[in-house]
């Protein structure tokens, strides 16, 4: 592989370090060179042999090692990677980067380079959200540091929350876009707008209406259409899913608020509305929990929700090139998705059979209906639909 790209690891402190190993297996199978950096800390939880075994380089651990300081060896180690990786990245490196301290090899690394850095962080969620902290991303984020994570879940000192080093596929398929820039793909230069998750009306300040919808459908097209180039939104209802890379992500909670953020992303070039929106909302939302009391029933009036995707696929001044729908049926899946088609005045729907428990799953049934007729999508994972997807996209705006 001498002429693969070429990622320098740094490891950083952190228990989350025993999955870089994995990370290191991956980068190596996916057809790229890594050479690895261990912080002292990271002895800690692995050890050098371990990582040199996998990633078939030496590991380099000492800013003042006598050999390879006599050629200037972190400005090399700096200069020779594509794209510098930290994962973990702790809270402690993360402070040291945005101060620019460079006390030993990791940090000195980090500040010689001159290629791009995406780091991985990984801490207790309190550290994250720690005002320090919170300063030091905005300002890496500033410098043009690249983030992957943190995801949300539980932590190893048996807390729950945002703080989880992502997952070494997730951290790969991170480094695999920066590395192209996703700039190159068929769909570069084309703005896509995606709609994902369910919505949720509240009744009163603890209660509301929702549905079983995980988001991970959308989610899996948005990152998708990013891998391929296109510059991608993704406004998302409440789920708990890491936000693909390279999509920028809008959250919204209610129908009529991803409504306004929807218009707001006009004009784009492809509108897909995967997300599972309310139908109804209360007309009155209580000030107050409402109680229950000695009455078997409670009366609530409901008026429509706005129609999100009538109304982008009908509108007269900014409307997108391309307009997809979801439709999640039953029965008559095909029946309802032509119905649907024109009645919404969009260009095709993808009817998604939901009666046999799929809603939420990591799996779909579909079948692709336009005015040319009824496409069965072949898989039933939601990355097949995505690249289905993908590919019918392409084809029809190229």
């Amino acid at each position: 592989m001498a002429d693969a790209k070429r990622i320098l690891l740094i490891i950083g402190g952190g228990i989350a370090a025993y999955k870089s190993l994995e990370l290191i297996r991956l980068i190596k199978k996916a057809g790229l060179n890594v050479r690895v950096v261990l912080t002292r800390a990271a002895h800690e939880f692995i050890t050098p042999l371990t990582a040199a075994a996998l990633s078939g380089d030496k590991v380099y651990t000492d800013l003042f090692d006598l050999t390879d300081e006599t050629e200037m060896g972190h400005i090399m180690l700096s200069r020779q990677a594509d794209l510098v990786v930290v994962a973990p990245a702790t809270a402690d490196m993360m402070a040291k980067q945005a101060q620019g301290l460079a006390n030993d090899l990791a940090s000195t690394l980090l500040l010689a380079t001159d290629k791009r850095v995406l780091l991985a962080p990984a801490m207790n969620v309190r550290m994250w959200h720690h005002p320090a902290t919170q300063r030091n991303l905005d300002i890496l984020k500033a410098d043009g540091v690249l983030f992957t994570g943190p995801d949300e879940g539980d932590m190893a000192c048996g807390e729950y929350g945002l703080g989880r080093m992502s997952e070494p596929e997730t951290i790969l398929a991170a480094i695999q876009f920066h590395l192209t820039g996703g700039v190159d793909g068929p769909l570069a230069g084309k703005k896509v707008v995606i709609t994902a998750g369910p919505t949720f009306e509240p009744l009163d300040p603890v209660r509301g209406l929702t549905n079983r919808s995980s988001g991970k459908q959308g989610y899996a097209i948005a990152g998708k259409l990013a891998r391929e180039g296109a510059d991608v939104t993704l406004i998302s209802g409440p789920v708990s899913l890491p936000t693909p890379v390279g999509v920028t992500r809008i959250d919204v909670e209610t129908a009529q608020e991803m409504f306004d953020a929807a218009h707001a992303q006009l004009p784009c070039d492809v509108f897909i509305a995967v997300a599972a929106v309310a139908d109804w909302r209360a007309r009155e939302i209580a000030a107050e929990k409402q109680k229950k009391t000695t009455d078997s029933e409670l009366s609530v009036t409901f008026v429509k929700n706005p129609d999100i995707l009538e109304s982008i696929s009908k509108h007269l001044e900014m409307r997108p090139r391309l307009v997809i729908g979801f439709a999640a049926e039953t029965q008559k899946l095909e029946d309802y998705a032509h119905a649907k088609l024109a009645s919404k005045g969009c260009d095709a729907i993808v009817a998604n059979n939901v009666s046999e428990g799929v809603f939420g799953s990591a799996h779909n049934q579909a079948t692709l209906v336009d005015l040319d007729g009824f496409t069965p999508i072949a898989g039933t994972t939601k990355a097949d639909i995505a690249d289905f997807l993908s590919a019918y996209i392409l084809k029809r705006i190229a």
